[in-house]
């Protein structure tokens, strides 16, 4: 199993915008250091919790200051954006990456971003996805002139195109054909699951929606990858959770269940944003539930993975049985209300959880 770094990120929208912009990049300086595999940064413009309004800039910032860890994009809201910029973009930074680019994709998930670019429309910001990947792909594909017509955007190079001068050709990623493609997903039996095993691209389960709701996203990507004729691999699987790990399992639980603490933060930012939007079902993990029932406590107890060393890692082994095989881990990054212990936390994670998950997992594939 493979571990990698989701970031939101989200933060206090008390806390200085340098300062966190600045921890952001710690984080994942760190996570290079202890040999994470990959690092998710997300994209958001109108929110002061949310304020990495550009991930490529982002992780362009820390491409040279990296050296193993592969940099991807949690997610590109395609609708927001015009295909060309987001393919010569994209392209470029593959390139400067030297090719350590996955290439994550999405529809949005702030209501006040789809306010701003009027993509308030759930199946039309589906359909400006696909159609907005269709022509990104064309575009690194297909010798120019280009005249890709669509719904959403029309992209035409057609009177200015000179082979001589070069002009009209559109940069190519480092990674032919393409890098990597994934997409995030967060509802139940969630249909951009099912599109990704349609199209050959990576699921990520968000870490915000408890375990049956997680374990129906590999059931859909079946689905979608039998459409197709695809064989499903558990290893293009990725699933992100929230993960504090101490010590010992009293001073996890003092961190974890503090009501003044950054993850207390965390769930009633998400619960207050996303119920009064209708949207309370994907915390649930039974549709009984009523909206009341999404306490704090309910949060930090479904949907957190806390304690010792030895305790994280044999959780971590019980969500495997419970939702399935799956190929990479991606630990939520927090806001650091005590950066001291979120470095250690994310140290002991890398050092002496995941050795012990892994021997698990081996030795019940070995059993098996």
């Amino acid at each position: 199993m493979k571990l990698g770094l989701f970031m939101m990120p989200l933060h206090s929208p008390d806390r200085d915008y340098h300062t966190v912009l600045e921890e952001d990049q710690e984080a994942i300086l760190l996570a290079d250091k202890l040999d994470f595999d990959e690092a998710w940064v997300g994209e958001h413009l109108t929110a002061k919790t949310e304020q990495i309004t550009s991930p490529l800039i982002f992780l362009a910032s820390l491409a040279n200051q990296t050296t193993s860890i592969k940099l991807g994009t949690g997610v590109l809201n395609l609708p927001h954006h015009h295909p060309a910029y987001v393919a010569g973009h994209a392209a470029m930074f593959d390139h400067l990456t030297k090719g350590r680019f996955l290439m994550g994709i999405g529809t949005g998930g702030l209501v006040s971003d789809f306010e701003l670019f009027k993509t308030r429309e759930v199946r039309n910001r589906g359909e400006m996805l696909i159609e907005s990947i269709d022509m990104i792909l064309a575009m690194w594909q297909q010798e120019p002139p280009y005249a890709l017509h669509g719904k959403y955007w029309n992209i035409d190079v057609t009177d200015t195109f000179s082979e001589q001068l070069g002009l009209g050709y559109m940069a190519r990623p480092y990674q032919l054909p393409h890098p990597p493609i994934a997409i995030s997903a967060m509802s139940p039996n969630s249909s951009s699951v099912r599109l990704a095993g349609e199209r050959g691209w990576g699921p990520i389960s968000a870490n915000f929606i408890p375990p049956v709701h997680i374990a129906t996203h590999w059931t859909q990507y079946v689905a979608g990858c039998e459409t197709a004729g695809r064989t499903p691999d558990p290893a293009d699987w990725r699933v992100a959770q929230s993960i504090f790990v101490a010590d010992t399992d009293e001073e996890a639980e003092r961190h974890v269940k503090n009501l003044d603490g950054s993850m207390a933060f965390y769930y009633r930012y998400l619960r207050d944003q996303l119920v009064p939007a209708g949207l309370g079902g994907i915390f649930k993990s039974d549709p009984s539930m009523s909206d009341s029932d999404l306490t704090l406590d309910y949060f930090l107890d479904a949907m957190m993975i806390y304690g010792s060393p030895d305790t994280v890692a044999k959780k971590l082994c019980t969500l495997r049985e419970r939702i399935g095989d799956f190929g990479t881990l991606l630990v939520a990054s927090h806001d650091w209300d005590d950066k001291a212990a979120w470095k250690r936390s994310m140290t002991l994670l890398a050092e002496d959880v995941m050795p012990q998950v892994r021997d698990k997992l081996a030795n019940r594939a070995a059993a098996d």
